[in-house]
């Protein structure tokens, strides 16, 4: 079941840089961040409101509230950098350097999170990041 969720958030992640693009022509891309963060925050509380998981929430550790604090920042940060490179690049360019964030992901779960870092893996993150090359190359 988790591939395909990862499908879905691949397609929806398309959509987003499309629709993005459009979105930061005529105005700020921090600004278009704020409005987009908005537009996740309400149905994302909506959800978890109507599905009875606000109890939940008193049994949350400190440990897990820093690293999703953690979490959170690098999310912000990462979508005002993709804005503003969608405001100033082509959606067909930035999307795909995005996604050399697979390849971080790749290095900083070997180093962080002690995952194994198979040949197989290893092939997947020089494809990727060959790929994210050439697609840039100019």
């Amino acid at each position: 079941m988790w591939k395909l969720y990862a499908l879905l958030s691949a397609l929806f992640a398309a959509f987003t840089a499309i629709f993005a693009k459009l979105g930061v022509r005529n105005i700020d891309s921090d600004l278009a961040t704020a409005i987009r963060t908005a537009i996740v925050l309400a149905p994302t509380w909506g959800i978890v409101l109507m599905s009875g998981k606000m109890q939940s929430l008193k049994t949350i550790g400190a440990g897990t509230w820093i690293f999703l604090i953690l979490s959170g920042i690098a999310t912000g940060l990462s979508w005002l950098f993709y804005f503003r490179a969608l405001q100033i690049g082509e959606a067909s360019k930035v999307a795909p350097l995005d996604k050399m964030s697979v390849v971080f992901t790749i290095l900083f779960s070997f180093l962080i999170l002690k995952e194994p870092l198979t040949p197989k893996v290893i092939a997947g993150g020089l494809l990727i990041t060959l790929g994210a090359i050439v697609l840039i190359w100019k």
